[in-house]
């Protein structure tokens, strides 16, 4: 077994990284040996961010990129920043060219030769250039409307429609996604920022589409998308979210996939703040339409937040296993939990 421990570098500590913080605090024979934040975070200790407590362990400075992202200072960092391959571009090349591995919680990350070709090829091209390799991955994408599928798909003989719907709960996620989806909006503002394309609502149809088309041999000629308003009648409230009575509480997104001008994938995610606050019960279902036919149910759902926080610890060993280079969750072994000591996933 490795005699090292697996060392950590967190960039970015919202709701997401620092549930991946706590989390890696928990498992054995991992580390965290640095912590990117911005602003007035800067110099203080993650522990001041996060909800587990320091105790005896060593503390941990947040610093600046160029203090702390340095070749040798970790196996991997995660990072839990941004949901936009182009816009998660400049950070990414940056912890590759210091020879780091990457897990990105970016939604596009997951897939991002279906939006981003000419990025997806330089990332590929700078992981393999510096021996390291790159994951984007998370609950959705990543998991439940994807790869999901795509196991699921290995019992048929033959595919004719493909169904993925998750109905979520918005709750454990921070404030970046809140305004993603347009919580707390009137009805008006929210079909104004769907029309001028402010508002970006679930973040992830092309890219889950085009994995799941693309690992079972389907080429997508279309993807269209539509978005529409939740409202609420009630107030609810969220740690990081509010929504007045009258106003939009989540966000009604559907993707479907062509192939051949026949849309064979259907993509169906309505996600709110409070859904079991006036009776909406949150689960995940795969429905496929073949030899034989699938319908795969799991309700209530699996939690967005923690479900996030475990796939990008869940795939550490894995992306430092890797070969170099852009990685997605089609080429990497089965996420699984880790109970037991992480260095012993660790290939020599």
């Amino acid at each position: 077994m490795r005699e090292k421990n697996v060392r950590v570098i967190i960039w970015g500590l919202g709701a997401m990284g620092s549930g991946m913080a706590d989390m890696l605090l928990k498992k054995k024979g991992v580390e965290i040996v640095g912590a990117v934040g911005r602003g007035p975070k800067v110099g203080k200790s993650m522990y001041d961010y996060i909800k587990t407590e320091r105790g005896d362990r060593p503390d941990v400075i947040i610093g600046t990129p160029e203090d702390v992202i340095k070749e040798g200072a970790a196996d991997v960092v995660l990072s839990a920043t941004d949901s936009y391959t182009k816009v998660a571009f400049d950070r990414l090349k940056f912890i590759l060219e210091k020879k780091i591995n990457v897990i990105s919680s970016a939604e596009e990350m997951s897939y991002p030769m279906a939006q981003s070709p000419e990025e997806a090829k330089k990332l590929d091209k700078i992981a393999k250039d510096n021996g390291v390799s790159i994951l984007g991955t998370g609950i959705n994408p990543g998991l439940i409307m994807d790869l999901l599928v795509v196991l699921m798909t290995g019992a048929c003989e033959s595919v004719d429609h493909i169904v993925a719907r998750r109905i979520n709960s918005l709750s454990p996620f921070g404030p970046a996604v809140m305004e993603e989806q347009g919580i707390g909006m009137t009805k008006e503002a929210f079909l104004h920022g769907v029309e001028t394309g402010h508002l970006a609502g679930h973040v992830g149809f092309p890219e889950s589409i085009r994995m799941v088309a693309d690992a079972i041999g389907w080429k997508v000629d279309k993807i269209e998308q539509s978005m529409d308003p939740i409202m609420t009648d009630v107030d609810r409230k969220s740690e990081y979210g509010f929504a007045p009575a009258g106003h939009v509480a989540g966000c009604a997104m559907k993707g479907y996939g062509y192939v051949d001008g026949e849309m064979k994938i259907e993509m169906d995610h309505p996600q709110q703040i409070e859904p079991e606050q006036v009776g909406v019960q949150t689960g995940d279902y795969v429905i496929i339409k073949g030899t034989p036919d699938i319908n795969l149910i799991n309700s209530p759902e699996v939690p967005g937040g923690i479900g996030t926080i475990a796939m990008c610890v869940n795939m550490i060993p894995h992306i430092i296993n890797a070969k170099p280079g852009l990685r997605t969750m089609l080429d990497l072994p089965v996420p699984r939990a880790i109970m037991g000591d992480m260095r012993e996933l660790i290939e020599d």
